[in-house]
């Protein structure tokens, strides 16, 4: 099972590490905001009937990632990161890590917040870097 990290260790391992972040939200979370330099591959496709598993996911992230490449893998509150970390070790990815409290933060047992990404002030941006969208990717684009 994959290892939970604070945000501030998250950011350490992008910049100092050279591990990519994955974000599995939705596209319209993802254009909400995101850790600067995220990619974006959901595990799951939001529509007027919920959530829809998203069938293309394993065949994108195998195609952009390394088996062994270094991943943050992170979504809204670390519950979506969670599963698809769990995909990924299966197809046998071996260099995971899980965001935990997500981007938007996560609520502990006692009902107080665990601050996220976000809440950390931690660099975001609103537009994907060239390549990382889910369009881009999902299309096999560099």
């Amino acid at each position: 099972m994959a290892r939970r990290v604070s945000p501030e260790e998250a950011l350490d391992l992008v910049r100092e590490q050279g591990f990519a972040y994955l974000d599995v939200r939705s596209v319209p979370e993802f254009e909400q905001g995101h850790p600067t330099g995220a990619y974006n591959v959901p595990i799951v496709h939001m529509g007027p009937m919920g959530g829809q598993p998203n069938t293309d996911f394993l065949a994108v992230v195998e195609r952009r990632f390394a088996k062994d490449a270094g991943i943050v893998v992170g979504c809204r509150t670390s519950n979506r990161s969670e599963h698809a970390a769990t995909l990924m070790e299966h197809a046998g990815y071996t260099n995971l890590v899980v965001l935990g409290a997500g981007f938007a933060g996560q609520r502990d047992a006692l009902g107080r917040l665990v601050p996220g990404w976000a809440q950390k002030g931690l660099p975001t941006s609103r537009r994907a870097e060239a390549g990382r969208s889910w369009g881009e990717l999902q299309a096999g684009k560099p």
